[in-house]
């Protein structure tokens, strides 16, 4: 049943739950907490990927996110500083060209033109810059607590935010689904969806630049997240109070990632500093069997990278990717799941589902296609996910 008005949030249990206490004990392959926080080391991740396998960690991370904190850093997570300041130049170069048209992007929970915003990112990435944006997405550790959160077919939407100096602070607030409706279109779901949309998602966050405490890192309320009804309580002043008595804020240096649960109450700080333009790579990754925050055109981006990674995939090539940078690369390019599709046109041959878009970017790689070839499976591809 929607919930009716009778049923208003109880702050109190609310209070109790965001007074829990982390203990590092709870999560043996973290270096420490931080502010409530699971921190990790990432070559410490790595490492135990390379040697156990990633299943142990996988658990670790959603139990996090789950019921702990529900949120996690990753210290290094982008180790390779030269990528991320390739990747931070075109970022710049959009927001640049968007201030020379004239553009005044619109933001969530923030006054326009306080901040800078680049929507759908990934796709003005991977188009005008294939070879920056294969040598980011890359990235193991993106991959694996999208995969430990989500499963496999995850799909990364990106969107980047620039907080400017002296830019606000952002009220509290939970995000997509259900955090993006009102409070009245919220109130009308039923109670397992409020427990089920923080499932269809992960919040993360690239630190593209140092992020020391006056340049305004995200604001946390760890443990928010347990709360029955974190998106019908984070406008209610009650619960504002708590989020202000009881937040952390975690510096964060350039390359280091933090992903927590959507329904966490957060907000970006105000940024008090003179001279940090704060940049993040806000990434919004959404299950399979969702629907993601932003329209991408997949297929375009699958065109724009297609000749990068046919290049590095060749043993031996200048920047060769292993198997699992491969697919880590298509996991944030190509579409994984292969519905909705119009099943007279095509149907599941030798199995229950029809191929997806990565299965034919994967089959392109393997059979070493041309431009051409791959141009026209894709084509081919689309035509038979039409309805008529």
């Amino acid at each position: 049943m929607p919930i009716t008005s009778s049923e208003h949030p109880d702050v109190e249990k609310f209070l109790a739950l965001v007074e829990s206490v982390t203990d590092l004990a709870d999560y043996p392959n973290a270096s420490h907490v931080a502010d409530l926080a699971v921190v990790y080391d990432s070559e410490h991740v790595r490492r135990i990927v390379g040697s156990e396998g990633p299943q142990v960690l996988m658990a670790e991370f959603a139990k996090a996110l789950l019921d702990g904190p529900g949120l996690v850093v990753f210290e290094g997570a982008l180790a390779d500083s030269e990528v991320v300041d390739r990747v931070s130049s075109e970022f710049f170069a959009m927001i640049a060209e968007q201030h020379a048209r004239g553009a005044v992007i619109g933001d969530h929970y923030a006054k326009p033109g306080a901040n800078d915003r680049v929507w759908n990112a990934l796709e003005k990435l991977a188009v005008a810059n294939p070879a920056a944006f294969v040598d980011y997405y890359e990235n193991d550790i993106i991959a694996l607590i999208s995969r430990a959160w989500l499963g496999p077919g995850y799909q990364i939407t990106s969107q980047v935010n620039v907080v400017n100096p002296g830019g606000q602070a952002q009220e509290p607030h939970c995000d997509y689904h259900l955090g993006f409706m009102s409070q009245d279109v919220a109130s009308q779901f039923p109670a397992h969806a409020h427990r089920v949309s923080p499932a269809l998602t992960l919040q993360g966050a690239v630190a593209h630049c140092d992020m020391p405490l006056e340049s305004g890192p995200t604001l946390y309320l760890p443990y928010s997240q347990r709360f029955d009804w974190p998106y019908l309580s984070w406008r209610l002043p009650e619960f504002r109070e708590v989020f202000r008595d009881h937040v952390v804020q975690l510096p964060l240096r350039k390359g280091d990632a933090a992903f927590f649960n959507p329904s966490l109450f957060h907000a970006a700080g105000t940024n008090f500093s003179t001279d940090i333009k704060r940049m993040a790579n806000l990434l919004q990754v959404s299950s399979a069997m969702g629907r993601s925050l932003e329209a991408v055109d997949r297929a375009r981006m699958t065109r724009a990278v297609y000749p990068t990674l046919l290049e590095r995939s060749l043993p031996g090539a200048s920047g060769a990717l292993s198997d699992a940078s491969m697919a880590n690369v298509i996991a944030a390019t190509a579409e994984w799941y292969p519905f909705p599709t119009n099943l007279d046109r095509d149907p599941p041959v030798g199995g229950l589902v029809p191929p997806s878009q990565a299965e034919v970017l994967r089959q392109a790689l393997s059979e070493r296609w041309t431009v051409e070839m791959l141009d026209q499976a894709l084509s081919q591809h689309s035509e038979r996910h039409l309805s008529w």
